[in-house]
């Protein structure tokens, strides 16, 4: 159903204040939801898509805060309503203060946010959003270096600098986020949040976000197979997508090819790229990810379900393959997009 929804429209706030990366980042992985996945697997998973786009005062390009140029694709006047707002890092001069800096960009994000917005800062964007008058009386967070401006120009904000996410507000419609590099973790809150879990994880392994200290395993998936015109070999692959939990996967596709098993064996390595074995394994691996992803049935259970009846053998094959163990890529990927309570006790209104 999500796949036949219009793409949510994003606006992405962006002023000489901003500095390219959060922008250009948040525009990147906005755009890929829904597309880079099927352009990497093959699989095709519904996902409501997202349309970013970069908006400011007018149009006309101007230098960054770091002095590369942004260039702006609309001007508030011309967006009228839009289903997300995101506002990137501002990086203000020593002793510059906040007030009146960005009238009409504080003038907008009233109004989306008055028609329906969900609206978010990373880093120092938060600071706009104080502007607006959007956190009055509400949690947020912000850069720690804001803490300061804060407390000097908008002390009805009950700040948390410490959080990395606060959802706050009516139907948690206003979301900050802490540093700059949470921007990260904001795009798959919002991915989760508006497009489904699944969709965020497929996002997570694309761009390799979150813990890297296990290399690049984890994020790892069943890339798409070249195409070929071995038909015995594209009937093979078609049965075992279904049957990968066979006890003898190898010697029944060999079996329906019609082929000898040794002239399969060639063959099916000619077509994939893979051994039968290596292919079949791999299929396995795949069905266990996403089973351990979206369930909390038992290891053992997942291992007999995807074909292997000793668990520690699949447990060893899954380490081998995903870099970590099935409870360790479990813990990985079922707490993304959510937001941690990193102050335990404090409501987020």
């Amino acid at each position: 159903m999500s796949a036949q929804l219009p793409p949510l429209e994003a606006a992405i706030v962006v002023l000489p204040d901003c500095t390219p990366t959060v922008p250009y980042g948040l525009y990147e992985v906005f755009a890929a939801v829904g597309t880079a996945w099927p352009a990497l697997t093959g699989e095709a998973p519904a996902a409501r898509r997202i349309r970013p786009q970069l908006v400011a005062p007018d149009t006309a390009p101007f230098a960054s805060a770091v002095g590369l140029p942004i260039a702006p694709q609309a001007a508030f006047a011309a967006v009228e309503r839009c289903d997300l707002v995101v506002v990137g890092d501002l990086s203000l001069p020593p002793g510059a203060s906040p007030r009146g800096r960005w009238p009409e960009a504080a003038a907008w994000l009233r109004q989306q946010f008055e028609r329906g917005a969900l609206v978010c800062s990373v880093c120092t964007g938060s600071l706009l959003l104080a502007e607006a008058g959007l956190l009055d009386g509400l949690p947020a967070t912000t850069h720690w270096c804001a803490t300061g401006l804060f407390r000097e120009h908008y002390p009805l904000v009950r700040l948390h600098p410490e959080r990395i996410l606060v959802p706050a507000g009516p139907a948690h419609r206003i979301v900050t986020s802490g540093g700059q590099a949470s921007w990260e973790d904001l795009a798959l809150h919002l991915v989760a949040r508006l497009c489904g879990e699944a969709e965020a994880v497929r996002i997570a392994k694309v761009f390799i976000f979150g813990d890297r200290s296990e290399g690049q395993l984890p994020f790892a998936t069943m890339c798409r197979v070249a195409r070929h015109e071995d038909a015995a070999i594209a009937r093979s692959q078609a049965w075992i997508a279904e049957h990968y939990d066979h006890n003898n996967p190898v010697g029944e596709m060999a079996a329906r090819s019609g082929l000898a098993e040794r002239s399969f064996k060639r063959r099916f390595k000619a077509a994939t790229g893979l051994t039968p074995l290596a292919y079949v394994h791999a299929l396995r691996i795949e069905e266990a990810k996403h089973l351990l992803e979206r369930s909390s049935t038992a290891v053992e259970t997942i291992a007999a379900m995807v074909g292997y009846g000793d668990p520690a053998f699949f447990r060893r094959l899954f380490r081998r393959t995903a870099g970590v163990s099935p409870a360790q890529y479990r813990r990985r990927y079922q707490t993304i997009g959510h937001v941690q309570d990193d102050a335990p006790g404090r409501t987020q209104e």
